[in-house]
């Protein structure tokens, strides 16, 4: 447990108490969106968490869970085979299979790969004020490593249309539509009451019990190869990379 508390990580704030690990996604300066070191320490975190905790708890800042992609690390990889989208699949995929109830509170923002590490997850809670969205068609992009997860949660046609239409939606659709599990205005006192359940669970039980319901619903393993193929195509190609580079130099979005 030490391990963890005592730790220095340049993108994650963690603690773990009591059989629960907080995991805050902290790249305030950069929109808290994903690049390699995030995903690694992530990695670094989860793989302790197998052991030493029964609840994991992702969360962000007030204003953005996570964003999604960090662009602008993209925009500074040389060819498309540096975009190597496997290590951030693995890491939701430990979310997902994990011998640990994993949580995702939501506050603010989530979008594209933001909404990879919701649907991930077991149990979902947000506020009131939440945003979800996928915007990567908008970029010639798709959400090719999320939709095995997004799928599982909320069904093949909402996350089609939410991947097609890219409008974000609110709390309240989210939780009609099966993304979000619940949602309050105080979502921090609703993640209280939550915890305060699951903190009667013992940690061999929750193992047992993920370890069977992912012999149910293998749709994210069974997924991967296919996922990881689709991701490096639309990352390969060239009018879609300078999309990105014309975002990143210009501010300017693909249909301006």
């Amino acid at each position: 447990m030490d391990i963890l508390n005592t730790a220095h990580y340049d993108t994650l704030q963690v603690k773990l108490k009591d059989e629960i690990c907080f995991i805050q996604i902290h790249r305030p300066e950069e929109n808290n969106t994903i690049n390699d070191r995030l995903i690694e320490e992530f990695k670094q975190v989860l793989t302790i968490c197998n052991t030493e905790a029964k609840v994991v708890v992702i969360e962000g800042s007030p204003e953005v869970f996570c964003f999604g992609a960090d662009f602008k690390a993209i925009n500074t990889k040389t060819n498309h085979q540096e975009q190597n989208p496997e290590p951030l699949y693995d890491v939701w995929l430990q979310l997902a299979t994990g011998p640990y109830v994993s949580i995702a509170h939501v506050r603010g923002k989530a979008n594209a790969g933001g909404v990879g590490f919701v649907a991930a997850c077991d149990i979902v809670l947000c506020e009131e004020k939440a945003v979800f969205s996928l915007s990567e068609l908008l970029f010639g992009l798709m959400p090719a490593c999320v939709l095995p997860f997004l799928i599982r949660r909320m069904g093949f046609a909402k996350a089609n249309y939410l991947t097609i239409m890219t409008q974000p939606i609110d709390a309240s659709q989210a939780l009609e539509w099966g993304l979000v599990d619940a949602c309050e205005e105080n979502s921090q006192n609703l993640l209280r009451k939550h915890l305060l359940r699951l903190r009667r669970l013992n940690k061999a039980g929750v193992a047992r019990y993920k370890k069977y319901m992912n012999k149910l619903d293998t749709l994210p393993k069974r997924s991967k190869e296919a996922a990881i193929e689709a991701n490096i195509e639309v990352f390969s190609d060239e009018e879609n990379v300078n999309k990105i580079k014309r975002f990143v130099t210009t501010g300017q979005f693909p249909w301006e």
